[in-house]
């Protein structure tokens, strides 16, 4: 701490989602004295190894990066150390953090994770807050603890989410209340002790990390459920059905109570702007849809290109 109101922190992030956390403690009264992120990767259609978001804005601000393969390595450790941080900052680093980094500031580490914990600790809380239908979601700032996301709330916000609303569009909003939180969080503990509330272990539920497989619709769950894959699982990895043999990710629907008397993931209108299909209970409404290797397109410019008549059936597996 310097002159008892400012911190030195280190900020371990490493995706999109750790920027305005980061842009915002540049801002703060503040000092990052370290960014820690994930060593580069191949990154979109064409696997070119690129530097992550936070790295790159860490980069642009002339704070220091640090991106080791373990973080047991002895020479990061050593690093670590050097820096005398007060507090350690973590946003969506994508690694879970053994005890001896968390020991390494002084205070302790503390997470921006989006959800109001104990509901959807882990990996992906946004995309499975969505696809769980909920109306609500939100930031908490916790202790880091060595149990996953199990560690004493500091702060939360809530924020609620529409029907429609996808994750991308969701995971963006809260990045930048996160940001806010916890800068107002920090700036709490700077100038002394903010209470902190330990999680009941029993109402907490997991958040498991995405995976292609979990965008496989099945066709006979009710539509609002399948439009709450589609939607979770925007901007990845895409909920998807097939067509015979053509794989097709789905975009963007729509979900209606409307009656079907076809059985789940039959086509009941493929004409114009419209591309519906029956559900187990309901009708799902396609509005953006995109064939394997080809751009996104609406249904009319599907339908012009590809042959889709009533009858025609979606199905799990070519």
């Amino acid at each position: 701490m310097v002159n008892g109101r400012s911190l030195r922190v280190v900020f371990f992030g490493t995706p999109g989602f750790a920027v305005p956390t980061l842009d915002r403690l540049l801002l703060s009264r503040h000092q990052v004295v370290c960014v820690v992120s994930q060593p580069d990767r191949p990154r979109g259609r064409g696997q070119k190894t690129t530097d992550g978001p936070a790295k790159v804005r860490a980069l642009a601000a002339a704070i220091p990066v640090l991106q080791p393969t373990t973080l047991k390595d002895p020479t990061f450790m050593a690093a670590l150390a050097g820096l005398k941080a007060d507090l350690g900052v973590v946003a969506a680093y994508g690694k879970i953090l053994p005890e001896a980094v968390l020991a390494a500031p002084r205070r302790g580490m503390v997470n921006v994770h989006a959800s109001l914990l104990p509901r959807y600790r882990g990996a992906a809380p946004v995309h499975r807050a969505i696809m769980a239908g909920e109306r609500e979601t939100g930031v908490t700032i916790m202790r880091i603890v060595k149990a996953l996301d199990a560690g004493p709330m500091l702060a939360t916000v809530r924020r609620s989410i529409s029907a429609d609303e996808t994750s991308d569009e969701v995971e963006g909003d809260l990045a930048r209340l996160g940001a806010e939180l916890l800068v107002a969080t920090l700036d709490l503990l700077a100038d002394g002790d903010v209470p902190e509330t330990p999680q009941d272990d029993e109402a907490a539920t997991y958040a498991h990390r995405l995976t292609k497989e979990d965008g496989l619709v099945d066709w006979s769950l009710p539509a609002d459920h399948i439009h709450n894959l589609i939607r979770g699982l925007h901007p990845w990895p895409h909920a998807h059905t097939f067509l015979e043999e053509r794989r097709l990710i789905l975009l963007r629907s729509k979900a209606s109570d409307e009656p079907a008397s076809s059985a789940g993931g039959t086509v009941i209108t493929a004409h114009g702007d419209h591309l519906r299909v029956a559900a187990g209970k309901g009708v799902v409404d396609i509005l953006e849809m995109q064939a394997e290797g080809k751009r996104p397109m609406a249904p009319r410019d599907f339908l012009a290109g590809h042959r889709l008549t009533p009858g025609d059936r979606f199905a799990a597996r070519p």
